[in-house]
């Protein structure tokens, strides 16, 4: 490698898994989120799929953080479905904001129950208001599963 080489700032893209199943599962609570509302996932992935077409994701960011810019290149964002019950979120893109995944799978629950719509998704994108985002999800069920440089 290269004597200037960043573990974290050389990176050209991250890319991260969220996992949710909908059944009792003692194996799966500590590793993903355990969800029993019934969830629009065909909505879900139009929504996640829109994410592209944005750039600047403020909406999803924590607040009160010191990063320079909002602006993020998503190349990858959707629903897996990896078991009858069982899916992972799989995102990709150049970087991350603070809390941002787990903000964006928070609101893409929201529209996969039915509390928002397409069009009020894409309000929140704009609006680059976090308080107007769904609920940031927790964190044990996100991984960290590829770094490429």
């Amino acid at each position: 490698v290269e004597n200037d080489l960043h573990a974290r700032f050389s990176a050209t893209s991250r890319t991260y898994h969220y996992y949710l199943h909908q059944c009792k599962d003692p194996f799966l609570r500590h590793y993903s989120f355990e969800c029993y509302y019934p969830l629009d996932f065909e909505l879900m992935n139009k929504a996640a799929s829109s994410l592209m077409r944005y750039s600047d994701f403020a909406a999803f960011s924590k607040t009160h953080t010191d990063v320079k810019t909002t602006l993020c290149e998503l190349s990858e964002a959707r629903w897996i479905q990896t078991g009858e019950k069982t899916w992972v979120f799989r995102i990709t893109a150049n970087r991350f904001l603070r809390n941002m995944v787990r903000a964006i799978v928070g609101t893409l629950i929201e529209i996969g129950r039915g509390r928002l719509s397409l069009e009020d998704f894409h309000e929140v994108i704009r609006s680059g208001d976090r308080c107007k985002a769904g609920d940031s999800m927790p964190a044990n069920a996100l991984f960290l599963e590829e770094v490429r440089y």
